[in-house]
């Protein structure tokens, strides 16, 4: 029998100083609304467009089990904009598995991004991250996720613990579905201290600082036949995109 620890959830208020702090927190649902100044359930009508996401053509293990979206945006305190579509880029050093090349995926569909929920959401943590680290444009990388147990078994983070080489990564839980395992696990990079807990509720915000945490998930069985998990991972990086001069 494996434990399942909760996740560590704190109220929207410390949200900042948490990240100071330890470089880790984690909002359950409600709270990710009000830090976005939305009403419980405002997520909701986004999940739909998680059925869409197309095969990840890239995964070096020869594996079917992720399927994804990728869209690029520039943000600031008030403002939002959604940049011509790019590739995702990796240094070797963040992903050794993946990193050093172009990686081209199908870009979030219009009517996600039109969204008051995506808007209000990707504005709220460049505050956020302005807030902890000082007031700048933010280059953010959004990433739909699914990974399923078509293969048997789903990797959410096939490259192992790592950091993303960005300067805050969100991770929202947006479904678990017929799944055990998808531990998360984030660790201290420059020290011993680390933590475990299951993201179970959907839309439960977990940011990290890049900097200075490393973090992974552990993989997904099915309890049936088939199962899934469907994430929203968003990085947030100063003065240009990975790849960019």
């Amino acid at each position: 029998m494996v434990a399942t620890f909760q996740p560590p959830f704190i109220e929207t208020a410390r949200l900042q100083p948490q990240m100071r702090e330890r470089g880790c927190a984690v909002l359950s649902s409600d709270s990710t609304a009000e830090l976005c100044g939305l009403q419980p359930g405002a997520f909701d009508a986004l999940v739909p467009f998680w059925n869409d996401l197309q095969p990840d053509r890239y995964l070096k293990d020869g594996g079917s089990y992720r399927k994804r979206r990728h869209s690029c945006f520039v943000a600031g305190s008030d403002d939002l904009v959604q940049v011509p579509h790019r590739p995702h880029w990796q240094s070797l050093e963040y992903n050794a598995l993946h990193g050093g090349m172009l990686r081209w995926f199908e870009p979030v569909e219009p009517a996600v991004v039109a969204s008051t929920a995506w808007q209000k959401l990707l504005t709220a943590l460049a505050q956020t991250c302005s807030a902890v680290k000082g007031d700048q444009l933010w280059y953010v990388e959004a990433h739909q996720f699914r990974i399923d147990t078509a293969d048997g078994i789903g990797r959410p983070t096939p490259e192992g613990a790592h950091r993303d080489g960005v300067d805050f990564v969100a991770v929202l839980l947006v479904e678990r579905n017929g799944i055990s395992g998808g531990e998360t696990r984030v660790f201290e990079a420059n020290g011993p201290d680390g933590q475990r807990f299951t993201l179970t509720q959907p839309w439960t915000l977990m940011l990290l600082d890049d900097t200075r945490v490393i973090h992974e998930s552990t993989p997904i069985q099915p309890l049936q036949d088939y199962g899934y998990r469907d994430t929203l991972v968003l990085t947030y990086r100063a003065g240009s995109f990975q790849g960019e001069a």
